[in-house]
């Protein structure tokens, strides 16, 4: 006895429902598809309508079987009940085969090819002599139609046993998967006594879809399909196989081809789905388009009720003021009245003074000349209670008719414009920018960094290499930046950085701005102070409060060796350290020369001898150790060992850079900021360009205890240490 296990059904997702349901539609009666069958087309279609559709066309009835009662083809409203049939026998003949929908075959005649119009193909598609019976039952489609439906329900259709007499029906509690029916446990007891085959019948779970066990072929009866033609792309029995039809077709077992069809619709779904957020992307930027539709006419239905408002409260001031004048010059209406009269008595006057008999004038002039005399001194007391003019009230939309004509979509910031000036890599990335003039305002900024390769010696990888290297390094970003300016920390020594930066308002982000690169220092900053410490000449030396800062003004002493200009000139040399002494390790520090400075010696020196040379005066014109000379001296004693003193010299706006193939050196004009690099271990010191990082010369010292920075003025001249990024408030400078 053959035994199958229940499926139980996983719901369905509710968030792909809707998207799901029109899949399982019939392309024929456009409901969800009951008894879906396969056409040669690969298209599934309800047993009933193909067979509607077939008979409409002209050919004869198929024989079907009885319609189960099933969520496939079964409304959820439709009451198991409904229909009591009676247990099939044992004995009874099955259909031609498992899975199958047996069809009518002509008996006589030649044999009738039908065609079936598949709408989804917008053809005919042949079926064959035997019409539906080569057509196999989709039952991958009637389970996804049975959880789609059991989701829909969410369980509250109860399967009811089939052979309770009514009224008292009983719930199913078991399902005979020979029997194809569900029961009650009295009535399973009845149908299926102890002692009897039907004892023998595996029993399920309560269904309202029995389901075969497998799919058999519809041509040799109970033989199973397993094996898949990849020609025919159908499926075959063993006997199926061995047909002249299949000679040279490609056939895989069922496993290795569900395997194969499995991996590839699970890559082309994968395919689908990682770009289905691009395709989500377009549609809310669609939908944000009608979105700022709408918002834009809001802020015209907006204005336009401003406007309304405004007009109606400059309407009812206008009213308000003219009553209040009508109210105050009804009053005078009985002057103005009198004033008609004096119309009347200029008529009069008029008329007299065409009088030509003298004495009959002067008798009637006496009283005319009273009442006009009376006239003039009511015309020069009379004031009306009220301006009558409304002037003031006119109404100048000068302005806002520019506002509007002017108004337009908010715009997204123009790109920012790097300050290069004040932009630089020392301890930490300082970046600083500024928008342009025209430009809408930020709310805030994104600034975004990456790291670049950059070969042995700081310069950066160029051409195909350079960017395969840059490529590696990914874009890094600091985001709502309310300030024009960002520090970022946690940089890769020696290394070249790209930075860019982009505002953000309502408008979204803008253009980035034009991307600037920024070397990092060969080794990590050295932070130290101007040391104070080692008796100062107060009347030359001067360090500022800070102590990163240092003036030298002779003064005096000039005037002094000036004195003496005719026997000997005598330049004293002053003498500062740094408060820091190195012991081990890479460091690095910058420092930038006043161009106008006479001398500026910038190096190292060994700390024990540099207090030695401090201590004692010297005399420039011959020094034991000279800087610039690269070695000691008194080397005749020691050739092999390293100078205790490393200097670079500068001075009126030029530096000098000793040159093996020039006795003389070379010099170059002085560079906005000298960069200094100790290898203690190495014991070699290299300067740079602080703002390039470009090596400029190389030098040794003597490393054999701790090395101080070390800067030796001559004559007048100024200096000042690189201020840390960490130190400095930059964001409010």
């Amino acid at each position: 006895m053959q035994h199958s296990q229940s499926v139980s059904i996983v719901p369905i997702p509710e968030s792909n429902m809707k998207s799901l349901e029109h899949e399982l539609h019939c392309p024929v009666c456009k409901e969800i598809v009951k008894q879906p069958v396969v056409l040669p087309c690969q298209h599934s279609v309800c047993l009933m309508c193909a067979s509607e559709v077939l008979v409409a066309s002209g050919y004869p009835p198929p024989d079907l079987p009885p319609e189960p009662n099933s969520p496939a083809s079964t409304p959820n409203t439709r009451s198991p009940r409904q229909a009591r049939p009676h247990p099939p026998s044992p004995s009874m003949p099955r259909s031609p085969g498992y899975g199958t929908y047996p069809g009518r075959r002509r008996k006589e005649g030649p044999p009738l090819v039908m065609m079936f119009p598949c709408v989804p193909c917008g053809r005919d598609v042949e079926l064959g002599e035997k019409g539906l019976t080569d057509c196999l039952r989709n039952l991958t489609l009637e389970r996804i139609v049975e959880r789609y439906r059991h989701t829909v329900s969410l369980g509250s259709v109860a399967v009811m046993c089939q052979f309770c007499k009514p009224p008292q029906a009983l719930e199913a509690t078991k399902g005979c998967a020979d029997c194809r029916a569900n029961f009650c446990n009295e009535c399973f007891k009845l149908y299926h006594p102890w002692g009897t085959p039907r004892a023998q019948h595996e029993h399920i779970l309560p269904t309202l879809n029995f389901r075969p066990k497998v799919l058999t072929c519809p041509e040799h009866d109970q033989e199973k399909l397993q094996f898949y033609c990849r020609s025919c792309q159908r499926l075959l029995c063993p006997l199926c196989k061995l047909r002249r039809i299949h000679t040279g077709h490609k056939i895989l077992p069922v496993a290795q081809a569900y395997q194969a069809l499995k991996e590839k619709i699970s890559k082309e779904m994968n395919y689908i789905l990682s770009n289905q957020d691009t395709v989500l992307a377009q549609i809310t930027q669609l939908e944000s388009a009608i979105t700022q539709t709408e918002q834009l006419a809001q802020s015209i239905r907006d204005l336009t009720a401003a406007l309304a408002e405004r007009h109606s409260s400059l309407t009812q001031a206008l009213e308000v003021a003219r009553q209040k004048r009508g109210e105050a010059l009804a009053a005078q209406v009985a002057e103005r009245r009198g004033l008609m009269e004096h119309a009347g008595l200029m008529a009069f006057t008029q008329e007299l003074l065409k009088e030509t008999d003298q004495p009959c004038f002067v008798q009637a002039s006496r009283q005319t000349h009273n009442r006009l005399s009376k006239a003039i001194e009511n015309l020069q007391h009379f004031t009306l209670a009220a301006d009558p003019s409304f002037r003031h009230f006119q109404l100048d939309v000068s302005k806002e008719l520019k506002l509007l004509t002017e108004l337009n979509f908010i715009q997204a910031p123009l790109a920012p414009v790097i300050d290069t000036q004040r932009t630089l890599a020392y301890d930490q990335l300082f970046l600083c920018w500024r928008l342009p003039q025209d430009s809408a305002t930020a709310w805030h900024f994104s600034v975004e960094y990456r790291r670049r390769g950059v070969v042995p010696g700081g310069a950066s990888r160029g051409g195909l290499r350079g960017g395969l290297a840059a490529a590696r390094w990914g874009w890094q970003r600091l985001d709502e930046v309310s300030a024009s300016s960002a520090v970022i920390d946690r940089l890769e020594m020696d290394s070249v950085y790209v930075l860019r930066v982009r505002g953000c308002n309502k408008a979204g982000y803008g253009e980035y701005s034009e991307e600037v690169y920024l070397h990092t220092p060969p080794a990590p900053v050295l932070n130290f102070y101007l040391d104070s410490r080692w008796g100062l000449h107060a009347d030359r030396l001067v360090v500022s409060k800070e102590q990163r800062c240092a003036r030298s003004v002779p003064g005096l002493s000039l005037l002094q060796a000036a004195d003496h200009a005719l026997t000997s000139c005598h330049l004293t040399s002053d003498l500062l350290v740094g408060d820091v002494a190195i012991t081990q390790g890479r460091h690095y520090w910058a420092c930038s020369v006043e161009p106008g400075s006479y001398l500026v010696k910038v190096g190292v020196g060994l700390e024990s001898k540099l207090q030695e040379w401090f201590h004692l005066p010297q005399d420039m014109a011959s020094p034991r150790y000279d800087p610039d000379s690269g070695h000691d001296s008194g080397a005749e004693d020691a050739l092999d060992s390293a100078p205790p003193f490393c200097f670079l010299t500068m001075g009126m706006g030029k530096i000098y850079l000793p040159h093996p193939s020039s006795p003389s050196g070379l010099t170059y004009p002085l560079p906005p900021r000298l960069g200094v690099c100790l290898d203690f271990e190495k014991g070699r010191v290299t300067f740079y360009d602080a703002h390039s990082l470009r090596p400029l010369w190389e030098g040794h010292v003597d490393c054999s205890g701790p090395v101080c920075p070390a800067f030796c003025f001559i004559g007048g001249g100024a200096l000042q240490l690189q201020e840390l990024v960490a130190n400095r408030n930059y964001l409010l400078s």
